[in-house]
């Protein structure tokens, strides 16, 4: 299972009941945070998401709507008495800025943060079932975007033919990947007698801020689904250019040229109040985009 939970789908400003960027990725047990704007920690809450789960946070670039909300974050994992590892992947000077604010409180933490600056593309996190890799993008300052892959979905369950083996439902796991199972007679089960083969592997790409660049095709070909940023409609073509970000246009343009299977747009000016023409521009180029709507979850 792959699916992206939106909690903020703003640019620059929170306007409208509309937050600075924020997104969890769930690639089957994993769950990671993807950038970290103001108020991040307020819609965790609000949709009721496990902050122990989040064991990797990304950062996409220094601009404050995609992190600024991330030293509250780490305080607060810390007062709520975490000890796993925390892995954050973010641009250099973080560190630095992170340091000087917990230095100027005082504050320690009482798990180990592991800091890993992004400093080329590549792999950055990898698992028996997904890894995790960045790629530049074309914003103002430097930039990097995010691509999350399956290294190999779940096998399916049968249940009937699983009752019929007489296979506790404990072992479900083990045998959604792979593995054979002692049944409660204490017979050997083979996998393949319960189970069906696995989907095609799942993957997610992050455009984060970027102005129209065909680079990025390549680094999303074929992707499940596609976030790309559509600050401005395409009308503002110029503007988007001029400010280092991209329109509904061009958002779906690169959707179609990367053969995704689902767009989804958001980082949305807080000029506009209303969202239905992001969705409608951007469909008459590319008809599967959604729009990155607070408190949903897409599957791929």
């Amino acid at each position: 299972m792959l699916g992206v939970t939106i909690l903020g789908n703003n640019s620059a400003l929170p306007a409208f009941d509309r937050h600075p960027t924020s997104q969890l990725v769930t690639v089957d047990d994993q769950v990671f945070l993807v950038d970290c704007g103001e108020g991040s920690q307020v819609q965790l809450a609000k949709y009721k998401i496990r902050w122990s789960r989040i064991n990797h946070i990304f950062i996409s670039h220094l601009h404050g709507d995609h992190y600024f909300g991330l030293p509250g974050f780490i305080h607060s994992m810390g007062l709520l008495n975490r000890e796993n590892d925390l892995h954050l992947f973010a641009p250099a000077p973080l560190q630095n800025i992170l340091n000087l604010q917990f230095c100027a409180a005082g504050s320690t933490l009482p798990y180990t943060l592991h800091f890993h600056p992004l400093e080329q593309e590549g792999e950055l996190v990898r698992t028996d079932r997904c890894r995790v890799s960045c790629f530049a993008t074309k914003h103002r300052i430097p930039c990097w975007g995010f691509k999350f892959e399956q290294i190999r979905a779940p096998r399916k369950i049968n249940p009937l033919k699983a009752r019929n083996h007489k296979l506790a439902s404990s072992v479900f796991d083990r045998l959604k990947w792979g593995e054979d199972a002692i049944n409660e007679e204490g017979q050997l089960i083979n996998n393949e007698s319960v189970t069906e083969a696995a989907p095609k592997p799942k993957s997610y790409a992050y455009c984060a801020d970027t102005i129209y660049d065909e680079t990025l095709v390549e680094k999303v070909q074929a992707v499940d689904i596609l976030y790309h940023e559509t600050t401005y409609l395409k009308d503002l073509a110029d503007r988007a250019a001029l400010r280092f970000h991209a329109t509904t246009a061009q958002a779906a343009a690169i959707a179609l040229k990367a053969g995704a299977g689902k767009l989804l747009i958001g980082h949305f000016s807080s000029k506009y109040d209303r969202l239905d023409a992001f969705q409608q521009e951007a469909r008459e180029i590319f008809p599967n985009t959604e729009l990155a709507l607070e408190g949903a979850t897409y599957f791929a």
